[in-house]
């Protein structure tokens, strides 16, 4: 093809359309990225990528939340925090960040107890969490807390050797505790042989398998509690009651003697038959969505009765396989009906509900009642009204408590959610969720703990030595060897 003048500036011309075209196309995608984001994480277990629980928390805040990070000029602390709050403010648009140096306002930081670099305070509707790290386990359950407006209390009874939120024996529960504070839940104790009552602001009161008899004056305060209305959680042991018998008939439930034995755990490579498996769950909002499977050390089998008012519903089956082993756990152990055992599946938990009317409250009297205090009637003066308009009717009213739903859990077994046990399976997001549904915090169930992805990788000593056997002597006797054969080669050539 001859190239004449004419067909030069074509050429130019199309050059020039081109590049002109080619800028504003990628000033097109500048200006898109502006407004639109993408973002793709293929790290394994997707550690840059918000987790689901950490979503449906942010599906729960309604308003904007306001971070606040106390750090230096150090760029590193600072993306470190960006990156962080970054995920979340990408899934929620009304998420600030600030940045705040501290060296700038120290009376400020004095103020808030603010003592580490890069050390955060999370608002969200007038209220404050402050946590020390941008990782998404703190930052999501800060977020938990903050969700949700007032405290809930978790009272222990103790006194009788029961399992201790604050104990660190393998029996005790304060690993489980200990998850609950990280959710905004109080956890406290009473004793009340001590205690004249239950505390007003108790929420749930949780007996935690006693080992020792309760006294009459106890039981008949935890009865007077229920009668009230108040949430119970029961985690109770096989065997002895310990007192506890008028409770499981005002309740209307009955535990079967015996331990419950699973065949089915052996498939797992659990050899001691007395752990119990759970794998399904009915629909219930404490295992709506709920899919782990949970384990039960030494549960024992419960049974429902006419008596208590309450409604019953079964949380906890056992497999198929399981049966009530009444006899002595050792060798060879086999069903055996003709001794009252009972054959699986079986019931290790259940919830009772019913509708109860709180006490009501004697309603404030007004100003106008303050000020005018009615004077009582005198005998001899006819015609008096002991109780004038406006006065002492308006100071004798009550408030009509509203019908609320008490809520109860018993489970056959406490060794599921202490601390040699807690982490099998789903035990502890399921004892979570059955403190969130006994607190009426129903929008926070089915949010599992946040646990930090495990980065560790264990080596035997055999593979360490062969990976430094490779690297240190095998590869460069291997490029050594390569190059020596292509030195020798073009030697010959």
């Amino acid at each position: 093809m001859k190239i004449n003048r004419k067909t030069h500036l074509e050429i130019r011309l199309q050059n020039l359309l081109f590049t002109l075209l080619f800028l504003a196309v990628v000033g097109l995608l500048a200006w898109l990225s502006t407004r639109y984001t993408a973002q793709f994480d293929w790290t394994a277990g997707h550690r840059h990528t918000l987790s689901d629980a950490s979503r449906k928390v942010l599906d729960i805040l309604k308003g904007p939340v306001t971070i606040t990070a106390y750090a230096r000029e150090n760029q590193q602390v600072r993306q470190q925090i960006r990156d962080a709050v970054g995920r979340y403010s990408r899934y929620k648009k009304d998420i600030v960040l600030n940045f705040v140096n501290p060296d700038t306002q120290p009376d400020k930081v004095r103020e808030l107890g603010i003592t580490v670099d890069g050390e955060m305070t999370v608002e969200y509707q007038g209220r404050t969490e402050k946590i020390q790290e941008a990782g998404e386990a703190t930052l999501t359950n800060a977020l938990q807390r903050l969700a949700t407006a007032g405290e809930r209390h978790v009272v222990f009874l103790e006194g009788h050797g029961d399992r201790s939120p604050q104990g660190e024996a393998n029996h005790d529960l304060k690993q489980f505790a200990d998850e609950l504070e990280r959710k905004g839940i109080t956890v406290s104790i009473v004793k009340l042989a001590v205690a004249s009552a239950i505390p007003d602001n108790t929420d749930i009161l949780v007996l935690a398998g006693p080992r020792t008899n309760l006294l009459p004056g106890e039981i008949s305060r935890i009865q007077d509690y229920l009668k009230k209305g108040g949430n119970l959680w029961w985690l109770a042991d096989p065997g002895d009651l310990h007192g506890l018998s008028p409770l499981a008939e005002q309740l209307g439930i009955k535990f079967l003697p015996g331990v419950v034995v699973d065949a089915s755990t052996q498939l797992l490579g659990i050899d001691d038959p007395t752990f119990a498996l759970v794998a399904e769950y009915p629909a219930h909002p404490i295992t709506m969505n709920f899919q782990e499977m949970t384990l039960f050390p030494a549960a024992a089998a419960l049974d429902k009765t006419g008596g208590g008012g309450f409604d019953k519903t079964p949380l906890l089956s056992t497999l198929p396989r399981s049966w009530t082993e009444t006899g002595s756990i050792q060798g060879k152990i086999q069903f055996d009906a003709d001794k009252g055992e009972r054959q699986g599946p079986l019931q290790i938990g259940y919830t009772l509900t019913r509708q109860v009317t709180p006490p009501a409250e004697p309603a404030k009297p007004t100003e106008a009642a303050k000020q005018n205090p009615p004077q009582p009637a005198k005998p001899d003066q006819p015609g008096t009204d002991k109780n004038p308009p406006g006065k002492t009717a308006e100071a004798s009213q009550t408030n009509e408590a509203k019908p609320v739903e008490q809520r109860i859990v018993v489970v056959g077994d406490g060794d599921f959610l202490s601390n040699a046990y807690l982490g099998n399976g789903g035990n502890l997001d399921l004892g979570v969720n059955m403190v969130q549904w006994l607190s009426r915090r129903d929008a926070l169930i089915n949010i599992p703990a946040k646990i930090a992805p495990d980065r560790k990788l264990d080596l035997s000593p055999l593979a360490s030595g062969a990976i430094a056997a490779g690297f240190l002597v095998v590869a460069p006797l291997v490029l050594i060897g390569t190059g020596a054969a292509i030195w020798f080669k073009r030697r010959r050539s």
